[in-house]
């Protein structure tokens, strides 16, 4: 689990701080990061529905849940590595109904 504090927040340090939502994209690498986190949340929740019956570890979830948080942050180191930038939610755009934005 320190690995991946670690790992963490060295690949954090340099990051911006977010005001927006990160769209899935930016590059390959970036959207395979995102895909992994996808899998691992779906993990992490099914972990979460089986300790509701069954005695589970309380590292083993805390470790998929600091592992999503690392593929988020690979993603968005990717990005900016990949395509100069990260994909941001823009939340001026608004789509009318009926038609495009």
């Amino acid at each position: 689990m320190a690995w991946l504090d670690s790992r963490l927040e060295e690949f954090n340090r340099d990051l911006p701080p977010l005001k927006e939502f990160v769209l899935p994209g930016g590059g390959t690498s970036a959207s395979a990061s995102h895909i992994a986190r996808a899998v691992c949340r779906r993990a992490e929740r099914s972990c979460w529905a089986l300790a509701r019956s069954e005695p589970m570890s309380p590292i083993a979830l805390r470790y998929l849940n600091r592992l999503s948080d690392l593929l988020f942050v690979l993603a968005r180191r990717f990005a900016r590595a990949e395509r100069g930038s990260e994909p941001l939610w823009n939340r001026a755009r608004r789509i009318e109904p009926g038609g495009e934005s």
